[in-house]
């Protein structure tokens, strides 16, 4: 127990920068306390002390704000964030290394009985507010954006964004099919790469591989894409109904050419100002 609730802490200390010492962790993560409580509630689940445990996960959950069922099994170092909403069903699996963030829900879609709730392998991050509904796999190391529902099986190293959710991911198309890179990719990748094993200089910044809440300075939102592809298309026919106005002109004198307003990215606040915007209007 005592090396259960080490490896807890440290874990909180490698996923949350605003961690300061070991005693704050264990006096005021409720993530701790409902693992925890969660532990002695599986236990007694496990030796058919039922209603105890039903006692101990609900007094949890009155403390915590954290739900968790005393049947779910957890593996070790499973951090929860700030957990305020966090819901885990009686069948859940959660694998080593796992993060969920608060509001996420693990749900089932069925009141049949047997396997209900999803399975979350090795090294899994559930953004805030996702719902993760049914009885299917999450594979090791995938992540789960902000507020994205997921009801059917994600590969190892996904990633699932949206409502429902869709996948981005380098090594898997949409439908979750392995994508084979080619292998002039590869050699141009790791000749570009620098050999991080060989590297001397000391790292001073967390090392950051998923925005829990969906989003990131590099981020795009979709909407926004697609007016900017239209309004892309839209430039390119104004340029060729330009051509061949001036063509027109050279053919038949007596053609007036006519002036129209056009759209521009600048019309559009939800895409914002760009390099050819500002050029063309210079």
């Amino acid at each position: 127990m005592k090396k259960n609730l080490k490896e807890d802490v440290d874990a909180v200390f490698s996923r949350d920068p605003a961690a300061r010492n070991s005693l704050e962790v264990i006096l005021t993560y409720p993530g701790i306390h409902a693992l925890i409580l969660h532990r002695g509630a599986h236990c007694l689940w496990q030796n058919n002390q039922k209603f105890a445990a039903r006692a101990i996960s609900y007094g949890s959950r009155i403390i915590t704000g954290i739900e968790i069922h005393p049947a779910a099994k957890i593996g070790k170092r499973f951090f929860i964030d700030h957990g305020v909403g966090v819901v885990i069903g009686e069948t859940a699996e959660i694998g080593n290394d796992v993060t969920l963030y608060h509001g996420v829900t693990l749900g089932g879609v069925s009141w049949n009985d047997g396997k209900r709730h999803p399975t979350l392998e090795d090294g899994v991050i559930v953004g805030a507010g996702a719902k993760v509904l049914g009885p299917f796999t999450v594979g090791k190391d995938a992540k789960i954006g902000s507020n994205a529902v997921v009801v059917k099986p994600v590969p190892a190293g996904a990633t699932m964004v949206g409502d429902t959710a869709r996948m981005i991911s380098k090594n898997h198309d949409e439908k979750g099919n392995p994508i084979t890179p080619k292998t002039e990719d590869a050699t141009s990748s790791e000749s570009a790469t620098p050999d991080k094993a060989n590297s001397t200089e000391p790292s001073s910044k967390r090392e950051t591989t998923f925005q829990a809440y969906g989003v990131s300075a590099s981020s795009q939102d979709p909407v926004a894409d697609a007016f900017a592809k239209m309004l892309e298309h839209i430039r390119q026919s104004e340029n060729r109904l330009d051509q061949l106005q001036k063509a027109m002109c050279e053919i038949d004198s007596s053609f007036c050419a006519k002036k129209y307003d056009k759209l521009c990215l600048e019309d559009f606040d939800v895409i914002g100002d760009t390099d050819e915007a500002s050029e063309e209007k210079q």
